[in-house]
C-alpha cells in the first residue's frame, strides 16, 4: 500500500511538471476569451501565410526581369515553377515535422519554422537569378512546418468551448496573409521605380528590386520567433497520457499500471480523415491556382483579356479583400456555422464560388470606377466564401483524430495538400499562358477557359464533400 501511494505521488508530481496537464489545468480554470493564446496563434499564422502568396503580384516582372522568358507569353509558364517549388519543398517534410511535434512538442517545431522564414524568405528577396530564387522557395518550403503544427496547437490550447474560434483564428489569419501578403508584395516591389524620391536606383532596393517586400515579412517573422519564445507548449511529456494512455483516469494519476498502454490506431485507417484530407486537397489545388492566375491575370494586359493593373494596384485589390475577410470571419461566420453546420456551410460556399468564377471574365469588359468597385466586391466575397470552406474543414480534421495523432494527422493534410499545391502554379501558370494563345478560339477563348478549369476542380470538391465518412465527424 506505501508503495501505491508512493507511485501515485510521483505520477502526481510529473503531471504538474508536464506542460499537456499544465494547460489542461488552465483551460477547466479559464473564464471567458483566451485572447493571449488566439493572439500567439494570429501571429504565428500570419507569419506562415505572408510569404506564400507575397510575390504573386510581382512574379510576372521579376520572371521578366531575369529574363529566363523568351516570349511575353512564356512568363506565366516559368512564374508556375517559382510557386509550385514552395509546395513541392513542404510535401517532402510535412510528414517528417507532424511526427517531430507529437514527439518533442509543438513549440520547437514552431520556433525551427518561424526561424526558416527570417532566413529563406530574406534570401529569396536576394536573388538574382531564376535557379536561385526556385531554389530558396524550395527550401522555404522544406522548413515551412507552421501551418499543420499551429492547426494542431489551436485545437489544444483552448477549451472546448473556444475550439472552434480558436481553429477560426487560424484560417482567418491564414486568409489575411495571403492577402495581405500580395498587397505587402504589391506595393514594396520596385520601390525606386514607385517611390522614386525615397529609394534611389543606386540603393540596394533599387539593384534588388524584390527584396523590401521579403524583408518586410522577414523582420516580421522575427518578431514572432521572439514572441514564441512564451509560447505556452500544449504537448503531454511526462504523464501517462505521454506514455500512449487514454484513460483521463490514467492520466490524473488513478490508473498505474504501466502495462495498460493503448497503441495508436493507423491514421491511413482513420477513414473520416482521409475523406476530408482529399476533400481539403482539391479546393487547395484551386485556391492555389486561383491566387496564382487571379494576379498574371490582373498585370496582363488587356488585349490578352486582362485588368492591365499595376502591382500596386493588385496590392490594394487584395488588402480591401483582407479587411473585408476579417469583418466577414468576426462577425459573420460564427452565426452561419452555428445556424447551418459546417458541412452545409461548407457545401454552400463550394457551390456560390462556381457562378461567381464564371464573371471574372466579363469583369475585364469593364473600365474605370464600375472595374474597381465590382473587381473588389467579387475579390470580398470569393476569399469569404474561400475561407468558410477551410475553417470548416481545419475543425472537422482535427475532431476526426485524438490529441496525441493531430501532429501526425495535420503532417499528412499539409503534404497531401502542398502535392495538390504544387500543381497549382504550375498548371495555372502553364493554363494562362496557353489561353492567352488563343485569344481568337470559337469555344472558350482566352480567360474564359481559364475560369471554367477552376470551376471544374471547384465542382470536384463539392461532389466529394458527399462522401459518407466526411458526415461521421459532425
Amino acid at each position: 500500500m506505501a508503495d501505491d501511494d508512493e507511485s501515485r505521488t510521483n505520477l502526481l508530481e510529473k503531471n504538474e511538471a508536464c506542460p499537456g496537464c499544465i494547460i489542461d489545468q488552465t483551460k477547466r480554470q479559464q473564464q471567458g476569451v483566451p485572447y493571449l493564446h488566439l493572439s500567439f496563434i494570429w501571429l504565428v499564422s500570419l507569419c506562415t501565410a505572408l510569404p506564400i502568396s507575397s510575390l504573386f503580384p510581382y512574379l510576372y516582372f521579376m520572371i521578366r526581369d531575369f529574363g529566363i522568358a523568351k516570349q511575353e507569353e512564356d512568363i506565366g509558364f516559368y512564374a508556375g515553377f517559382v510557386g509550385s517549388s514552395f509546395m513541392i519543398g513542404r510535401a517532402l517534410t510535412s510528414i517528417f515535422w507532424g511526427k517531430l511535434a507529437d514527439r518533442y512538442g509543438r513549440k520547437p517545431i514552431i520556433l525551427i519554422g518561424t526561424f526558416s522564414v527570417i532566413i529563406f524568405n530574406t534570401l529569396f528577396g536576394l536573388s538574382t537569378s531564376f535557379w536561385l530564387a526556385v531554389s530558396f522557395r524550395f527550401l522555404l518550403g522544406c522548413f515551412n512546418c507552421l501551418l499543420g503544427v499551429i492547426r494542431a496547437y489551436a485545437s489544444e490550447v483552448v477549451s472546448e468551448e473556444y475550439n472552434a474560434l480558436s481553429l477560426s483564428v487560424v484560417s482567418t489569419s491564414r486568409g489575411i496573409g495571403l492577402i495581405l501578403g500580395p498587397a505587402i508584395g504589391g506595393y514594396l516591389a520596385q520601390p525606386a521605380e514607385k517611390y522614386p524620391n525615397i529609394f534611389s536606383q543606386s540603393s540596394i532596393f533599387g539593384r534588388l528590386p524584390y527584396f523590401l517586400p521579403s524583408l518586410v515579412i522577414s523582420v516580421y517573422a522575427t518578431g514572432v520567433f521572439i514572441a514564441c519564445w512564451w509560447l505556452p507548449e500544449t504537448l503531454h511529456t511526462r504523464c501517462g497520457i505521454a506514455r500512449g494512455r487514454l484513460n483521463d483516469d490514467e492520466s490524473r494519476g488513478e490508473g498505474l499500471d504501466d502495462q495498460k498502454i493503448i497503441s495508436k490506431p493507423s491514421l491511413l485507417r482513420n477513414l473520416p480523415l482521409m475523406a476530408i484530407i482529399i476533400v481539403y486537397c482539391v479546393f487547395s489545388l484551386q485556391e492555389i491556382a486561383y491566387s496564382e492566375i487571379f494576379s498574371l491575370w490582373a498585370v496582363s494586359d488587356r488585349s490578352y483579356g486582362g485588368l492591365s493593373f499595376s502591382s500596386q494596384d493588385v496590392g490594394q485589390v487584395l488588402a480591401i479583400s483582407g479587411l473585408g475577410l476579417l469583418l466577414f470571419q468576426l462577425l459573420v461566420y460564427p452565426p452561419l456555422k452555428k445556424a447551418l453546420g459546417l458541412l452545409v456551410l461548407i457545401r454552400l460556399s463550394a457551390v456560390l464560388l462556381i457562378p461567381l468564377l464564371s464573371c471574372y471574365p466579363y469583369i475585364a469588359l469593364l473600365s474605370g470606377m464600375t472595374l474597381h468597385l465590382v473587381i473588389n466586391c467579387a475579390s470580398i466575397l470569393k476569399n469569404a466564401l474561400s475561407i468558410s470552406l477551410v475553417t470548416g474543414l481545419f475543425i472537422m480534421l482535427n475532431k476526426a483524430v485524438p490529441q496525441n495523432q493531430r501532429g501526425a494527422a495535420n503532417g499528412i493534410s499539409m503534404t497531401a495538400m502542398s502535392v495538390f499545391k504544387s500543381f497549382g502554379p504550375a498548371g495555372g501558370g502553364a493554363l494562362f499562358s496557353w489561353a492567352q494563345k488563343r485569344q481568337d478560339a470559337s469555344f472558350l477563348p482566352g480567360d474564359e477557359m481559364v475560369f471554367l478549369v477552376l470551376n471544374l476542380v471547384q465542382l470536384v470538391g463539392l461532389i466529394l464533400t458527399f462522401i459518407p465518412y466526411i458526415s461521421q465527424i459532425q
